[in-house]
């Protein structure tokens, strides 16, 4: 890839590398300028800008993405649309990930404009979680790198927790309190809540090796998946009271201890195939330890050996210490997770401009109007999806009835636009993290469209307001920090939120997706030149 100056005349084609902005518009940096914008451009004044161009062999940063984001995605894995040269990977589920650390240092060596960041291995996640990212860096990758890093790339997959019936025993010393015991069974149903798994059967024995084997043999009798012990006193040696019942139940101890603090005290054995588990007594305690590592694994059918526990070293030192805190008072959270995106389709209006007939309720490709947009939305899998009714409320409730949608009615939708974008936006959940506007007549917008708005949205990195073009002019839909909601509900009028776009400027990222961002049908002409574009 070729990078520096060059006169605007010898510029088409090439790729803008530093955004610009005129009165005409806004030109963002990666946009791939054409022969109307180098007009464009040179009517503003502008003679010269820096542009890369690409060699024959060199991949588009997005493309480039959006072939290693595909590559990596495994079991219970979702990936992102591509942009700007990044691609994301999130959890489907909750559980644990599974990475391979030394692929992703040969993935990261192969060259510099290709990354890859991710969470460290067997990392717990909920769903929607952010897994990893894939970057790269420049505009555009070499074909031979490209080819080089898809051969190495590694592939994440989440291991889903299952569930699981677990018997827990708890040995007593004289004189111990019941209510020790009791904490045993909330500490750790505590965990479970959390994950998966129940208790099925809690055992209370004294501290003797024969009774920790009795009731070792009574919980695999019950057909028990997972055996959990907590000791009156802490393990101390693999001839202990715990080892020694694991042995008189016909077990054995794989290993005991573990180099995570807290958590050192765990032992882990198995008994008839069943993993039993000797517990330390920071298991008591809902800070995480060691305990919480081995657990995790085992809900979620990984298996645990020797080598398995002495490798969790490196990172095992979980201690609260003030040179470290750690976040867990729930103040602080480092979880990225993909944004909860609520949608509000605006299909209200009185349909004016078309005549006697409802645009909404016009055929165009073998289906009403707005079951194009509504299929879309539902495609595009978002976590809320709201239609505004107003003018034939019957008719369009009834094309939408079985589509996973609440519906609302704006009794006031003569009145414009506004009104009906306020009664949907209050119908939306107060935790979605973006608020996407979309229409009920541009039948050209899918489901890939909506994702790559969503792909572009990133208020940490100031894009805060996503809006879809067609070159310079801006179109539908819309996507929207929630932050905006209370400005997004005073809007009065018809006119839509172009002025809270206006306003925020500097907050506003443009995605190009082509003349379908401009396409809706108002009209009994646009309707028909739609068809005959369009109708087989």
């Amino acid at each position: 890839m070729n990078f520096g100056p060059c006169a605007i005349a010898d510029a088409q084609g090439a790729i803008l590398a530093h955004s610009l902005r005129l009165d005409q518009g806004s030109f963002k940096k990666g946009r791939i300028l054409s022969s109307a914008d180098i007009k464009t451009l040179t009517q503003a004044g502008i003679h010269e800008v820096i542009v890369a161009r690409l060699a024959p062999d060199d991949v588009l940063e997005d493309e480039a993405a959006r072939q290693l984001i595909a590559l990596s995605a495994g079991d219970g894995v979702r990936m992102s649309a591509p942009f700007t040269g990044r691609a994301n990977l999130y959890a489907k589920s909750a559980g644990l990930v599974e990475i391979d650390t030394a692929a992703i240092d040969a993935f990261n060596g192969v060259d510099e404009a290709i990354t890859m960041a991710s969470l460290r291995p067997f990392d717990r996640v909920e769903a929607n979680q952010m897994l990893a990212t894939i970057k790269i860096i420049p505009f555009a990758v070499s074909g031979g790198a490209l080819a080089q890093a898809a051969r190495l790339c590694p592939r994440l997959s989440v291991r889903p927790f299952v569930e699981k019936k677990i018997a827990l025993i708890s040995t007593r010393l004289p004189g111990m309190k019941e209510a020790l015991l009791d904490k045993n069974q909330s500490a750790l149903q505590g965990r479970l809540d959390k994950a998966s798994g129940s208790i099925v059967i809690e055992l209370r024995v004294d501290h003797h090796a024969e009774q920790v084997g009795h009731a070792i043999t009574k919980a695999i009798d019950i057909g028990v998946d997972l055996i959990l012990i907590f000791g009156a006193s802490a393990i101390v040696d693999r001839r202990d009271v715990i080892p020694r019942g694991i042995e008189l139940a016909g077990g054995r101890v794989e290993h005991f201890g573990m180099p995570v603090d807290p958590g050192n005290l765990l032992l882990l054995g198995t008994a008839h195939n069943l993993p039993v588990i000797g517990l330390p007594g920071c298991a008591r305690s809902p800070k995480p330890n060691g305990f919480d590592w081995v657990l995790e694994r085992l809900l979620c059918n990984i298996a645990l050996t020797k080598s398995d526990i002495t490798r969790m070293g490196a990172g095992g030192l979980l201690k609260e210490i003030s040179a470290r805190p750690q976040p867990r008072d729930g103040k602080e959270s480092l979880v990225v997770r993909a944004p909860k995106v609520g949608a509000v389709l605006l299909a209200a209006g009185r349909s004016s401009r078309m005549g006697p007939d409802h645009k909404l309720l016009q055929d165009v490709d073998g289906k009403p109007l707005i079951r194009h947009s509504i299929d879309a939305l539902v495609a595009a899998d978002l976590d809320q999806i709201v239609v505004v009714t107003g003018h034939r409320r019957d008719e369009i409730a009834a094309l939408v009835a079985h589509d996973p949608v609440t519906t609302v009615f704006n009794p006031h939708f003569a009145d414009g636009m506004s009104s009906s974008l306020r009664a949907g936006i209050l119908a939306l959940a107060d935790d979605v993290d973006a608020i996407l506007i979309a229409l009920g007549d541009m039948p050209a917008i899918t489901a890939d469209h909506i994702h790559r708005l969503i792909a572009g949205f990133d208020p940490v990195e100031g894009r805060s307001i996503v809006v879809a073009t067609n070159g310079l002019k801006r179109g539908n839909p819309v996507l929207f920090a929630s932050r905006f909601r209370p400005e997004l509900i005073r809007i009065q009028g018809d006119t839509g939120a172009r002025h809270l776009i206006g306003d925020h400027r500097d907050e506003v990222v443009e995605v190009d997706l082509g003349p379908g961002a401009m396409i809706d049908l108002d009209t009994p002409e646009a309707l028909a030149a739609y068809r005959a574009r369009h109708d087989p």
